[in-house]
């Protein structure tokens, strides 16, 4: 099933808001982690023009649609959006939310199968069957004085859809639906939770639980929509310091929004490879050291034959997820 619908502009009064809230989420990142370089995964979702919301419009569009935010005649910020969403809807969860289950339909059809892997078998010579892909549209990062202003919670997801003047019970509506309530859903023990509707958001939850002295990574692939097929772990192989991280994983919604989880059992691992047909990619792979909270049926022990608990379960990260880790 894929998103059909009108495109159309919406627009949505917002409250005028003081000058200093407004500064540029690139220049926020700057100001909090300066010896911190930003991922190209983060960098490609900011606005094409980030000017603070002046009087022209700034551009966060996805592709052929998204989300613009401008002045309007009466001195109040609206928000544009411009609205040609085209990933197809799935009705399984997200296979990096551990809680859920796995249908039999997300184990033959959910690219991400196959980026789960056992930690013993992260070393060089490797050969892996794998298929790098960004698991949204590539929403923009909306400024967070805007992102704060839009509703976002189950209890006024109606609200939502007649803003973004999304029909109810559509595959675009249950989309956005399953994203919010993944992130309502509560952490499991031993994780911390939280969604982040702007880069801001992001960068305070994170340094929250690491502090500011950070490398924030993301998985590189050289070729852009590289197919399925056999990647060689090459030599190079590192592990980073500490176990403790914050991982990011992209949602799908109209603007950006990351499902973030802190974890003090967690390893990471940076993993240069190459495939078949010669593309090199620098992956990024998380390993979960204690699984014995996730759900027995969850994707990764149907596709490893594991039991939860019984050894560390290991995941390449797609491309517009995001690691934290402390320097």
């Amino acid at each position: 099933m894929e998103f059909h619908p009108v495109p159309i502009i919406i627009l949505i009064s917002l409250a005028v808001v003081v000058a200093d809230a407004t500064v540029p989420s690139d220049v926020y990142w700057q100001k909090v982690l300066p010896n911190t370089a930003m991922p190209k995964a983060l960098r490609h979702l900011l606005p094409e023009e980030d000017e603070g919301l002046g009087d022209e419009a700034v551009d966060v569009g996805v592709g052929g649609g998204g989300v613009s935010v401008g002045t309007g005649p009466d001195g109040s910020k609206y928000l544009w959006w411009r609205h040609h969403p085209h990933h197809p809807y799935h009705p399984w969860h997200e296979p990096f939310i551990y809680r859920y289950a796995a249908s039999q339909d997300q184990l033959r059809d959910d690219p991400n199968v196959a980026l789960f892997f056992l930690e013993k078998d992260l070393h060089p010579s490797k050969k892996l069957n794998l298929h790098f892909t960004k698991t949204t549209t590539g929403a923009k990062l909306l400024p967070r004085h805007v992102a704060e202003t839009i509703p976002f919670s189950s209890n006024e997801f109606s609200d939502i859809l007649n803003r973004f003047s999304v029909e109810p019970g559509s595959a675009e509506a249950l989309e956005m639906k399953k994203t919010i309530e993944e992130c309502e859903v509560p952490a499991m023990e031993g994780e911390d939770k939280y969604c982040a509707t702007s880069l801001e958001a992001m960068v305070d939850y994170s340094t929250s639980k690491l502090g500011k002295n950070v490398k924030v990574m993301a998985t590189e692939v050289g070729k852009e929509e590289s197919p399925q097929q056999e990647f060689t772990i090459s030599p190079g192989v590192t592990k980073m310091v500490g176990d403790k991280r914050v991982v990011c994983h992209g949602q799908n919604y109209p603007y950006a929004v990351f499902h973030c989880h802190a974890s003090h059992a967690t390893k990471a691992y940076l993993v240069p490879m190459v495939g078949a047909d010669g593309t090199k990619v620098k992956a990024v792979a998380a390993c979960h050291i204690d699984t014995s909270k996730w759900n027995p049926r969850h994707l990764a022990f149907q596709v490893l034959e594991v039991k939860p608990g019984t050894v560390p379960i290991c995941h390449f990260l797609p491309e517009d997820h995001i690691v934290w880790t402390s320097k």
